[in-house]
């Protein structure tokens, strides 16, 4: 085929590819569009039913003269935050009372809670022998804070992000953690976030000491192959609801 008819198919080649790319972006924003729309269509009725789940709540509570307990309180934070909250309802007695059992109330040092939400486990650590003034709970839940604050006066409460642990905490810990107590739904986050989470956690604890995590799931939250973590775990807690299981992870 001679160089100048060569040529030319190469421009119609170029002009199609041209002509495709323009193509796929326009179908590509008009998906987007579609995306965007159905999102939002999904947004407002999620906050219309919220509203008034709220509302009829807030009249049965007038009505009643009734106080929410913390099951209500739990699952108004859960249907606003369902990813980061990750339950419906607060740990449960035997469940709080086992993550508690695994830190030593004669260990030196803070006890750092983690995602607390009402306090379930901060009273079984409190039940455990531990001075609410070691404990220091890192709650990202303002209303959930300020329940804390009220129930645990001599407990240091932070707002925060407790997956930024180190940067959170860094300029308040005089000594390292004798331990950390964890309520975060792990299951809900990537991987890599989970070990940033523990890896960090081991950086400002005594040597040793136990990170308490506790799990719906069928396995361990952090990979058990893990050549610099040793895990244990416990037996299923088949009476909480739904069954969960504590996992302890420790630095060799």
């Amino acid at each position: 085929m001679p160089l100048q008819a060569l040529q030319v198919l190469e421009r119609k080649i170029e002009r199609q590819i041209r002509l495709f790319e323009l193509r796929n972006r326009a179908l590509g924003r008009k998906l987007e569009r579609k995306i965007a729309t159905q999102r939002q269509r999904i947004e407002e009725t999620f906050d219309a039913q919220k509203k008034k789940f709220e509302s009829r709540i807030r009249r049965f509570e007038e009505r009643k003269g009734f106080r929410i307990d913390d099951e209500f309180r739990f699952f108004r934070s859960w249907i606003e935050k369902p990813l980061s909250i990750g339950a419906v309802t607060p740990s449960g007695r035997l469940l709080a009372r086992t993550m508690a059992d695994y830190v030593d109330p004669q260990s030196l040092g803070p006890i750092i809670e983690l995602g607390p939400g009402t306090g379930p486990v901060t009273e079984a650590l409190v039940a455990r022998g531990i001075d609410p003034a070691r404990l220091v709970l890192v709650e990202f839940d303002p209303t959930f804070c300020r329940l804390l604050r009220k129930r645990y006066p001599t407990a240091t409460v932070v707002q925060g992000d407790a997956y930024r642990l180190r940067a959170l905490l860094k300029e308040m810990l005089a000594t390292p953690a004798a331990a950390i107590v964890s309520g975060l739904p792990l299951f809900n986050k990537p991987l890599k976030m989970r070990l940033r989470l523990l890896f960090e956690a081991f950086s400002i604890m005594l040597p040793g000491a136990p990170f308490v995590q506790f799990t719906y799931g069928a396995y361990s939250p952090i990979p058990r192959a893990l050549s610099n973590v040793k895990a244990q775990a416990s037996e299923r807690i088949w009476a909480n609801i739904p069954p969960a299981r504590v996992w302890v992870y420790r630095k060799p």
